[in-house]
């Protein structure tokens, strides 16, 4: 049966939710890395691998939704809470244009106190101040969220912040796309399944275009973990609207729902499984964040064709134990031992040129930076221009005016 499926693939044939999973369970994992990159290098022939320097800089830490994965968020009121100020953010994208940089993978907590006009205006002050630099930003929850504190519709939202500066919307809080999971860890509440889907088709209908994500090895079942790569499937038949697909595994450590990571060979497999499924994407990520660098360049065999980001900047997965750094040379390294051309890229996958490194002198970065220097509390001014609607956000103002 696995050898029929497998002519199938290599045919160029969609693949049923049974015989995708037939093929993770019971393929061989060469076998699944062959006909992931049969696939891939059907797509992508010309021996092109690309990646994207941006900086994924997380804007608060304060967020309600309380997802039992996660260990970056912060409950209203705590002290080691915070809301980045405007020039602070200023000097993260001096920084990133600095090394070659293209956008800002903006994401952040669910914070009660950040009304959607904070959001607004800091769009626009950053597209005044840098016209040309992109805005990746707020994955569905987020706008979730902002459609529920100010009462509007996720189709009015979207249609405010591309007003204001929006250039696309990652893929973040998909975790998997299935209800029962979603409500096990306590990340229903922030977007169900169908919303965070819905977010995703508002937006391409609007025009613009978004990542998928999926974060496995918590409590999901492989036919979970596939009816999530079905339903992206699904949505991209519709829309369109999706220029890649990116999966990683979960990370315990720090977290309250704890547990053990899955290990590498269960990304490969994952990886490869989605590149056959997910026939309408033409692109996936290596997600040597979570994996490490060599992990991450054997997915190049598996099925991806991207290696993500140079990033500069990660703090969820970091609160979660890994802090896997990679800079330019770093990347570019990895992806010419494995056989490929690097090629530097935008958010949608357009080559802007060969590495930076090559150009000019960029300085070397061996470490990821963080949001805030430790112990850096202080309230950013602007903060006092908008109405707080926490109690602890209330008194901060006053404290702070």
């Amino acid at each position: 049966m696995i050898e029929t499926i497998a002519d199938k693939v290599r045919a160029g044939g969609r693949v049923s939710g049974e015989e995708a999973l037939a093929l993770y369970r019971s393929a061989p994992t060469s076998l699944l890395g062959r006909l992931a990159d049969t696939v891939r290098a059907r797509k992508h022939p010309g021996g092109i691998v690309t990646y994207i320097i941006d900086r994924n800089v997380n804007y608060t830490n304060v967020c309600v939704a309380k997802c039992t994965f996660c260990a970056f968020y912060r409950p209203v009121g705590s002290a080691e809470g915070y809301v980045l100020g405007f020039e602070e953010l200023f000097r993260k994208i001096d920084e990133t244009i600095a090394v070659g940089g293209v956008q800002l993978l903006l994401q952040g907590g669910h914070n009660p106190d950040l009304p959607l006009t904070w959001y607004e205006d800091l769009f626009r002050a950053i597209k005044e101040r840098y016209p040309s630099f992109k805005l990746h930003a707020l994955s569905p929850p987020e706008v979730i969220h902002l459609s529920r504190l100010s009462q509007l519709p996720v189709a009015d939202v979207l249609q405010r912040l591309i007003g204001a500066g929006l250039d696309s919307i990652p893929g973040g809080g998909a975790e998997i796309l299935v209800d029962r999971v979603r409500k096990l860890l306590h990340c229903h509440g922030k977007a169900s399944a169908d919303e965070w889907l819905d977010v995703m088709r508002q937006a391409h209908r609007a025009g613009l275009r978004t990542t998928a994500t999926m974060m496995y090895g918590t409590v999901e079942t492989d036919e979970e973990r596939l009816e999530h790569m079905l339903r992206l499937r699904e949505l991209q038949d519709e829309t369109g609207g999706f220029t890649a697909f990116i999966a990683w595994s979960y990370q315990p450590d720090h977290t309250e729902l704890s547990g053990s990571e899955a290990t590498g060979v269960d990304y490969l497999r994952t990886l490869a499984t989605a590149r056959i499924v997910l026939d309408n994407f033409d692109n996936l990520q290596a997600s040597w964040v979570t994996q490490g660098g060599k992990v991450g360049q054997l997915s190049l065999a598996f099925g991806a064709n991207d290696m993500g980001s140079v990033m500069i900047e990660e703090n969820v997965v970091r609160a979660a134990g890994a802090s896997y750094c990679m800079d330019e040379v770093e990347i570019v390294r990895n992806i010419e031992n494995a056989g490929f051309s690097p090629r530097r890229r935008n958010m949608h996958y357009e080559v802007l040129g060969g590495p930076i490194f090559r150009e000019r002198d960029v300085p070397r970065m061996l470490e990821l930076a963080t949001a805030r220097d430790e112990g850096d509390s202080h309230v950013p001014d602007e903060l006092l221009n908008y109405p707080a609607r926490s109690q602890s956000g209330k008194r901060l103002r006053v404290i702070s005016h």
